[in-house]
C-alpha cells in the first residue's frame, strides 16, 4: 500500500502559530511531506490568513511564504495552498509561476469557482474541492454531495477531494482512488483517526501537530 503524505496544517499550526514562516520550518523539522496554508486578499496584497480576522493582524504575504518555500531545503515538500475566497486567482498562480513552485503545488478551496477558475488559467495545476461539514456544503449548495463530487472527480474537474475526516468510509476512498483521483482528510488531531484513515489508505492526512505521525 502506498504511503500516506504527512501534510500540515498552516505548517505546524499545533505546535506554533501557523500560516508563519516559523511554522513551515517547524513542520519540516518534523517531517512533513506536504505543507498546507491559507490564502486571502488584505489590503490590496495576497496574506496567509485563516479568516479575515487574523487577516487584520500583522501575516506574512504570500511572495515572501513562497520565497522561503522555494529554498532548497523544501525542495521535497509539496504544497497545498487553500484559497479562502474568489479574486485570488490570477494573482496566486502568478506568484507560484514566480517562484517556480506550481509543478508541486495543489490548489484547494471549499469554492468550487475558485478551482474552476484555476482550471481555466491554468490546466497544468493541480486542484481539489475541499468539503466540510453541514453549513459549509450547505452554503456551496451541494446537495448530494458525495455523488456530486464524485462525478466532477471523473470528469476532470477536480484532481483531488480534500474532505472533513468525519466524511471520510472505506466506500469514498474507494470511489475517489477508484477513478484516479487523490483524497485528502482534514484537520485530524488524534493518533487514533490518523491510524483509521492511514488503514483506509487516504492519500494524505492534514495535522496540525505532525509530531502526531510518529
Amino acid at each position: 500500500m502506498r504511503a500516506t503524505k504527512r501534510v500540515g496544517h498552516g505548517g505546524a499550526s499545533g505546535v506554533v502559530r501557523g500560516n508563519t514562516l516559523e511554522s513551515f520550518d517547524t513542520a519540516l523539522d518534523i517531517g512533513v511531506d506536504m505543507i498546507e496554508f491559507d490564502v486571502r486578499a488584505a489590503c490590496g496584497r495576497l496574506v496567509l490568513a485563516h479568516t479575515v480576522f487574523h487577516a487584520r493582524r500583522p501575516c506574512v504575504s504570500l511572495d515572501e511564504a513562497l520565497a522561503h518555500l522555494a529554498a532548497p531545503r523544501f525542495r521535497d515538500v509539496e504544497l497545498n495552498v487553500d484559497v479562502k475566497h474568489t479574486g485570488a486567482e490570477v494573482q496566486l498562480l502568478d506568484a507560484l509561476r514566480r517562484h517556480d513552485l506550481a509543478s508541486r503545488t495543489l490548489v484547494s478551496s471549499q469554492v468550487p469557482a475558485v478551482i474552476d477558475r484555476v482550471r481555466r488559467l491554468a490546466p497544468d495545476v493541480r486542484t481539489g474541492i475541499s468539503v466540510g461539514g453541514r453549513v459549509s456544503r450547505r452554503s456551496q449548495h451541494w446537495g448530494d454531495w458525495r455523488g456530486r463530487v464524485l462525478a466532477a472527480l471523473r470528469r476532470g474537474r477536480f484532481d483531488a477531494l480534500m474532505a472533513h475526516h468525519g466524511l471520510i468510509d472505506e466506500a469514498l476512498v474507494d470511489d475517489v482512488l477508484g477513478c484516479g483521483r487523490e483524497l485528502y482528510a482534514w484537520t485530524v488531531s488524534e493518533r487514533p483517526t490518523i491510524g483509521r484513515l492511514s488503514g483506509l489508505g487516504v492519500t494524505g492526512i492534514t495535522t496540525p501537530d505532525p509530531r502526531l505521525f510518529m
